[in-house]
């Protein structure tokens, strides 16, 4: 295939977690010429299950708490659509031809699973499972493998397996081997049935080129894969013995670097996509490892949180450090020859949508539509009229567990300082600036574990709120630059894809020319710091005292709470 490099294009697939969107970009410099979104029409599946038959009838199966579940289709369904769409938004507004895409990179909220057949063919696809949850896609924020993370944690420092202190010393109940676990213990059925236990990432890679490629990110960061090895089968049978051969018969594959191409994309996905039969389909990644080049920001210092429904927090160092409760250090993690990091607040955009979504009262929501706004646009400027402290309250942003730098699930939220003349407006701010605190407990952890932080670089959709911005550039005393593109994952996959497709040597020197942001668009100011130190220092110690649960005097009251709600929730005939 010939192309003009002048004219050269790539198409990058962010899939979020309600969402795929799709964008066209310009090889040369990383202009976005046309974009396309198709949400997911399962959405997430978190109390009901949505899908199979059981979801026409008048009693569908319901899920225990902290399930989160996904239909497989739905990501396709964004190849048809959403590509086509950004296709078409290029040619209409720019004129180009879809025959100078050259190549297709894509990335995903991760860990997010889907137990397959030898082919690739979900088991919720299969007729016999269409009404198993465990047979369906377990999004990210599936937190309901906590448990089986716990033993994981403590058979792995009772062993002193090397492999658990590149992840802060925990793993988490969202990644790989605990929530495969969950599929062993709670529906061996299932279990039996899977023959690759397979990332998102990787699945819809697999769709595209028809090869099966697992990336380094996800298995690095996500599947305990350190140093070219997994965790032992004498490890994982220890934990249950018919969990021994789980990394020989569901998990262990080729292995392929970040930027490399998967594969061609095949006449099926051409038709799917509008796109050219042939093109190269870069190996699949990590939504927020893909923006850290989407922002030119993969130098040592650089922290880039990608905020959205959750946040994910990267960076890059020289050399390996061990950072207490990190979700991952992996050689290349993010670009060669670095070592990556990865830290991560489970709630965050979540938490802002929960509180308007349940927490406010009609007359704000008339108010804010009176005044043409959102009710977080409302809300955010009633709590940008307050002085620091003044609506006397501190939050825990829990709502979704901790990821960073507790990597514990069963904790809750918390607003404390709440009365009677407490306002919407006032707890809004305190969720807010609860956020930015959770983010500077991990840049603690990281300054002090030896891995410097001297940039904040904001991606995602909350970096439109300016108040929050300044938030988070006062509570950490750090410069906060921002991504230049509205569409900063899906712009990192394009990026990848011209790797992939030879127009640049490596990832560094793609984002030197592709990414684009703002440096320094918020800058701490020193008397709101002050001030901040403050409430962060209450924040830190209902942060101890609920969370450091190996400590003397902690109090363990939000794991005994999700216990006594999981028993009722079991005598009320919840079926998974």
């Amino acid at each position: 295939m010939t192309v003009n490099p002048d004219r050269a294009l790539v198409v990058g697939v962010d899939y979020g977690t309600l969402s795929g969107r799709a964008v066209v970009v310009r090889v040369s410099d990383g202009a976005e010429l046309g974009s396309g979104v198709h949400a997911y029409p399962h959405a997430v599946m978190d109390h009901t299950l949505t899908a199979g038959p059981a979801s026409e009838t008048s009693s569908p199966v319901r899920l225990a708490p902290d399930w989160a579940l996904q239909v497989p289709q739905d990501y396709v369904d964004v190849l048809k659509v959403a590509v086509p769409a950004a296709l078409e938004a290029a040619r209409r507004d720019h004129g180009i031809d879809p025959s100078d895409v050259i190549g297709i990179g894509t990335d995903f909220t991760a860990c997010t699973m889907v137990p397959t057949t030898e082919d690739g063919t979900p088991l919720n696809e299969l007729p016999e499972f269409a009404d198993r949850p465990h047979a369906y896609v377990k999004l990210w924020k599936h937190h309901a493998a906590q448990g089986h993370a716990d033993r994981i944690n403590t058979l792995a420092h009772a062993r002193g397996e090397e492999w658990i202190t590149r992840y802060g010393g925990l793993i988490s109940s969202e990644w790989e081997f605990a929530k495969g676990l969950q599929v062993l213990e709670e529906d061996p059925e299932v279990y039996r049935a899977i023959d690759h236990w397979v990332e998102a990432a990787d699945w819809i890679v697999w769709r595209l080129s028809g090869t099966y490629v697992r990336n380094a990110c996800t298995a690095g960061y996500k599947g305990i894969y350190q140093d070219g090895h997994y965790p032992s089968s004498e490890f994982l049978a220890a934990l249950n013995p018919e969990f021994a051969d789980f990394v020989s018969t569901k998990v262990e594959h080729e292995i392929g670097a970040l930027g490399s191409a998967a594969g061609r994309l095949t006449a099926e996905a051409a038709a799917w996509t509008g796109l050219p039969e042939g093109i190269a389909v870069a190996v699949g990644n990590v939504d927020a490892h893909v923006t850290a080049p989407a922002a030119n920001a993969v130098e040592p210092g650089q922290m880039t949180a990608i905020m959205g429904t959750s946040t994910c927090h990267v960076m890059n160092g020289p050399e390996l450090h061990e950072v207490p409760g990190m979700c991952g250090a992996v050689d290349g993690g993010i670009v060669d020859q670095l070592w990556g990091y990865e830290a991560g607040q489970s709630g965050v955009g979540d938490i802002f949508g929960w509180f308007v979504d349940t927490c406010v009262p009609p007359s704000y929501v008339d108010a804010a539509a009176a005044r043409g706004l959102s009710v977080h646009e409302y809300l955010t400027e009633l709590a940008a009229q307050q002085a620091i402290g003044e609506h006397g309250l501190v939050a825990l942003d829990w709502h979704s567990g901790n990821r960073s730098v507790l990597v514990d699930h069963e904790l809750s939220g918390l607003v404390v300082g709440q009365t009677l003349a407490t306002k919407p407006e006032d707890t809004y701010r305190a969720l807010l600036e609860a956020t930015a605190f959770g983010t500077r407990t991990i840049v603690e952890s990281f300054v002090a574990s030896g891995v410097p932080v001297t940039e904040l670089v904001v991606a995602g959709g909350l970096l439109k709120n300016a108040l929050l911005m300044q938030i988070y550039a006062d509570v950490t005393r750090l410069p906060l630059s921002t991504i230049a593109s509205d569409q900063g994952p899906a712009l990192g996959s394009a990026i990848h894809a011209a790797v992939a497709a030879g127009a640049y040597p490596d990832v560094r020197a793609a984002a030197r020319v592709m990414g684009k942001r703002t440096a320094a668009a918020y800058t701490p100011i020193e008397e709101n710091s002050v001030r901040y130190d403050a409430l962060f220092a209450e924040y830190t110690l209902l942060h101890d005292y609920f969370g450091r649960l190996d400590r003397p005097g902690s109090n363990g009251v939000m794991h005994r709470l999700k216990a006594i709600r999981r028993d009722a929730r079991a005598g009320a005939g919840v079926q998974a």
